[in-house]
């Protein structure tokens, strides 16, 4: 469906009387706005499906013949189930797109809230750690991302690293040091290594570790390594 005719068409809350009021106050307009700007800087929008409810002004119609839909354009046509921020940033946006659009029809009160329940409660996001893992692929790292995982793989996978068998890259795990664990504590002393590679980076932190798991052995602590908590750089 086109952007804007979603923008127009779509209310958030159906006991609203002013749809475009309704967005303003449920919804976050900075989040909103961050996605009209992404929209308008040339990215496209989010590859995901907007999940809609048809209302009973929409007088939505499916003809099998033509297999087309046809619906009336009111301000309260659809109610939104999932995706409100990001229609309220095609409202605010000033490119127009074709958005992938979902449309339940004929369904009652109870079965929408229902339905919003699943969707917001039974989703599962996914992990930052894979994110992380997978921004290289993307071609999105920033110049500090590429180092900490540059220098957490030579930590991962160096069997002389102190760390060896210790490392998580893509989800995080009991007894083992994720990419975000390992890159917040790499922000911390980041200055330190401005314009170093990953080799070096490696080779120095690699240095004190050993050392600090040769302490935490003396102590029989050496499993506190892997507590965020507990060692820090």
């Amino acid at each position: 469906m086109p952007s804007d005719v979603l923008a127009e068409t779509c209310i958030v809350e159906p006991r609203n009387e002013e749809p475009i009021e309704g967005f303003q106050r449920a919804l976050d307009e900075r989040r909103a706005r961050d996605i009209a700007n992404c929209i308008d800087s040339g990215f496209g929008t989010i590859p995901s499906s907007i999940v809609l409810s048809a209302q009973t002004d929409a007088d939505l119609q499916y003809r099998r013949t033509t297999r087309t839909l046809s619906f009336q354009k009111t301000p309260r046509a659809f109610l939104i189930l999932d995706g409100q921020h990001r229609v309220f940033g095609f409202r605010l946006a000033k490119s127009r797109l074709r958005v992938p659009v979902v449309i339940y029809n004929g369904l009652n009160r109870t079965e929408e809230c229902r339905l919003f329940m699943d969707i917001n409660t039974k989703q599962r996001p996914v992990p930052n750690e894979l994110l992380l893992d997978i921004k290289r692929l993307a071609d999105t790292e920033s110049g500090s991302e590429a180092l900490y995982r540059d220098v957490f793989d030579l930590f991962d996978k160096d069997p002389n690293s102190p760390l060896f068998g210790l490392m998580s890259p893509t989800e995080k795990k009991k007894g083992k040091i994720s990419r975000v664990t390992f890159n917040n504590a790499l922000k911390s002393v980041g200055d330190s290594f401005s314009g170093s590679d990953a080799t070096y980076v490696y080779e120095v932190l690699s240095s004190y570790l050993h050392a600090c798991i040769a302490g935490l052995r003396e102590y029989d602590l050496k499993e506190n390594i892997t507590n965020p908590g507990r060692i820090h750089p």
